[in-house]
């Protein structure tokens, strides 16, 4: 696949942030990960992966990423390793990621940002993985990187691994970071954590009852900056968490209620107006190359 780079021979792809429209937890698996179900929705906004191929087989991250994960940790980088071992690979990468997705807010990012090394990889390294086998490595990184490497919309069950496609309506979406972050293993270890919801079926998600989220009473009840938030968010609209971070979301209809209201939110909170995507951004750009060669 022939690919535009810059000058210095790097090529910029897009990681997508998502939001959980709603999550409930229905219950323990034997070994000890809880089941859940949720609806994936991705958003017309995100990181920016820069990849610049390497032929001495090594796989590097320049810059920064997420502040204090070491390079070695870095989900970017054990994607592109992952990808490098399954296919037997003998080529490198360097990796830049340029984060605009706050970390710890539910919002995918790091996720995000492994699943398009993964996709991209695949591709200009020519290892030929097939969908399945891609969304299986990722798996193995974490329980959303499938999401995003299928690049589709979707309701969730398992872990969040088990998809089925849904077409969601267009909307658009006020997005709060309170810019607090608690470890995910934390919340699933809290007393008050509801795990045993009676499990929804896509019919009621699309009759559009509130099936809530599991950690929202969690989190509003243990950090003060989430139910402040929640309380701005609600004076214009239905306020929800995404997934078990601490990002709040309202969802609109069009774009101009969602900057209105905006404005009517406390200029200290740190927000951005954002429209849903009907797929991901990162399949758009994989086919807009394809259609140039």
């Amino acid at each position: 696949m022939n690919t535009v780079v810059d000058a210095a021979g790097w090529s910029y792809w897009p990681a997508p942030a998502k939001l959980n429209l709603f999550l409930r937890i229905t219950g323990r698996r034997p070994d000890g990960y809880h089941e859940l179900q949720t609806v994936f929705r991705l958003l017309d906004w995100g990181d920016r992966i820069g990849l610049r191929l390497r032929g001495d087989g090594q796989v590097r991250r320049e810059g920064g990423s997420v502040p204090g994960v070491a390079e070695a940790d870095d989900l970017v980088v054990r994607a592109a390793i992952a990808l490098k071992e399954a296919a037997n690979c003998t080529q490198g990468v360097d990796i830049r990621v340029e984060k605009r997705i706050p970390a710890g807010g539910g919002f995918g990012g790091g996720s995000s940002d492994a699943a398009t090394v993964l996709v991209v990889l695949n591709a200009l390294w020519g290892t030929g993985l097939g969908e399945e086998a891609l969304a299986a490595l990722g798996l193995r990184l974490g329980a959303d990187v499938p999401v995003f490497v299928r690049g589709r919309n979707a309701w969730a069950e398992g872990v969040g691994e088990r998809l089925r496609p849904l077409d969601l309506a267009q909307a658009w979406y006020l997005l709060v970071d309170p810019g607090v972050h608690v470890p995910t293993a934390d919340l699933f270890r809290s007393p008050d954590l509801t795990r045993d919801a009676a499990p929804a079926k896509i019919a009621d998600f699309a009759s559009g009852t509130d099936l809530g989220n599991a950690f929202e009473p969690v989190l509003r009840c243990r950090e003060p900056a989430v139910d402040a938030v929640f309380q701005a968010l609600s004076r214009v609209g239905r306020a929800r968490l995404t997934g078990s971070g601490s990002g709040c979301f309202v969802e609109f209809a069009t774009r101009a209620a969602a900057e209105h209201a905006r404005a009517e939110l406390p200029e200290r909170l740190r927000a951005w107006v954002v429209a849903g995507a009907a797929r991901s951004p990162l399949l758009d750009a994989l086919e807009a190359i394809a259609v140039k060669d």
